[in-house]
């Protein structure tokens, strides 16, 4: 093409092919609503498809939401197909009774039904694009509207050139194509003009009732009336966040197989390694592996993945849900993101009673333990690792799993306590509880391992000799 400036069309063919949306033979499905967006879109590629090598399949569908309106939309979209000489796929679906089934807002009932529908014409002509008409327009609507709600780094993108959608039930995920990016609302209007295609007009653009048109028609007006200039910053501020997005997902790449590990629909995360990382690499971690077991991250918000970076700071037993029935839980030094259904245990069965090697390891199934004698408190004890005045524990002691009746004296209290209270009051899993280890002396519970000490067998100023346990979870 010529260096003069160029047209909108050959600016879409140009966005086209800079970002390399489509390949030579591949079949489209053109999302086609009949207003101006879509109208323009599907008129550029049919001009371009022997050039593009692109076969494009017309999808429109009736949401049955305004009578008379809705069938002359189709009715137009249908002549149109036929006049362009492209295949089409038109049909109704019941959006309303969709959203009072789904318990969603209207506008994301909409969207849902829209999408599915797109996703079964695609599996049935064979592709897995779909073609929308998104504007830059839109593209700075959505930036907004993902401010608005609160959205975290990657909310900032808003729209991209391709982008992947986990739509369509037995089918793989629909790879969502906006050629339209590199023009204007109006720009599409005009083009329409120029050719006589005569768009329909929704009279849901303006209705104040859907987030988008109050944020296209209230709010960014007033945003411009501050800075003329509001759409080239959020544009800006969105290509910034994808250089940004792009380089901590490379950097994440590099670390994941030194984090995570993935075993059976279950991925544990390694919590010492985790907690040293910068937040943003931590985040990007957390986004990572929601994807890697879901396949996507639909309905996964910035507070969803701000609550499970609040996760590296929590004790073993703690449980956070998330979106599409996935749990979080904390265990003994790492983090376990799994589905709902799965029962998960991080300790292993224990079997009789155990006796300590003092000083020495002992090797138990799934456990190995140190035990040190030392002189001074060397200040990292935790969950798996304790300290104990010698002489008031002795050296003969086991590891066992609890009993009926057991009570110990948590530390920092002053009476005994049910070992069953204490494990519910902890918030102890119910399935945990018969498999938490306990280090015992022949007259006492020493040590919840993984909780709490006895308060009576605590290191004091008068202590001489100190015992440190250290247990260490075998894989």
């Amino acid at each position: 093409m010529s260096s003069k400036v160029k047209t909108p069309e050959q600016r879409v063919i140009s966005f086209i092919q800079k970002h390399n949306l489509f390949s030579a033979g591949d079949k489209l499905v053109v999302a086609v609503s009949g207003g101006g967006d879509s109208v323009c879109l599907l008129h550029i590629l049919v001009r371009w498809r022997k050039e593009l090598g692109v076969e494009p399949h017309v999808a429109h569908l009736n949401h049955q939401l305004r009578d008379a309106e809705s069938d002359s939309d189709a009715s137009y979209v249908s002549d149109l197909a036929r006049k362009l000489d492209v295949p089409a796929t038109i049909e109704c679906r019941d959006v309303a009774t969709y959203r009072d089934q789904k318990g969603v807002s209207l506008e994301e009932a909409a969207r849902e039904v829209r999408y599915n529908f797109l996703a079964e014409i695609a599996k049935g002509i064979g592709t897995s694009k779909v073609v929308v008409g998104h504007t830059r327009d839109d593209h700075i609507e959505t930036i907004v509207m993902h401010l608005l709600r609160g959205a975290g780094t990657t909310g900032l993108c808003g729209l991209q050139p391709h982008s992947v959608l986990p739509y369509g039930e037995n089918s793989g995920p629909l790879e969502i194509v906006r050629p339209l990016l590199a023009l204007t609302r109006q720009e599409t209007l005009d083009y329409c003009q120029l050719y006589n295609l005569a768009p329909r007009s929704d009279s849901s653009n303006v209705s104040p009732s859907f987030l988008r048109n109050r944020v296209r028609l209230e709010l960014l007006p007033v945003l411009r009336s501050y800075n003329p200039s509001i759409d080239t910053a959020l544009l800006r501020l969105a290509d910034i966040a994808v250089d940004d997005i792009s380089f901590v997902e490379e950097k994440a790449s590099l670390l994941w197989k030194d984090l995570a590990r993935e075993e059976g629909g279950v991925i544990y995360l390694d919590m010492s390694n985790m907690v040293t990382l910068p937040r943003a690499m931590q985040r990007q971690i957390f986004r990572r592996a929601v994807k890697q077991l879901r396949g996507n991250l639909k309905d996964v918000e910035a507070d969803h993945i701000e609550a499970m970076m609040d996760f590296l700071s929590k004790p073993a037993g703690k449980k956070l849900c998330l979106p599409d029935g996935l749990t979080l839980s904390t265990e003994y030094g790492r983090l376990v993101l799994a589905p709902a259904q799965a029962s998960i245990c991080p300790l292993p069965p224990l079997k009789g009673i155990s006796k300590i090697n003092i000083p020495g390891e002992t090797d138990l199934p799934g456990w190995r333990i140190r035990a040190d004698i030392i002189q001074e408190v060397v200040g990292d004890d935790n969950g798996l690792v304790a300290s104990f005045d010698l002489d008031k524990v002795g050296r003969e002691l086991v590891v066992r799993r609890r009993r009926p009746g057991d009570r110990f004296q948590p530390l920092g209290m002053r009476q005994t306590k049910k070992l069953q209270d204490f494990m519910v009051d902890s918030k102890i899993p119910r399935s945990w509880r018969d498999r938490v280890p306990l280090t015992c002396s022949p007259k006492q519970i020493l040590w919840v391992v993984g909780w709490r000490i006895d308060d009576r067998v605590k290191v004091t100023e008068n202590t001489k000799e100190i015992l440190r346990l250290r247990f260490e979870r075998l894989t």
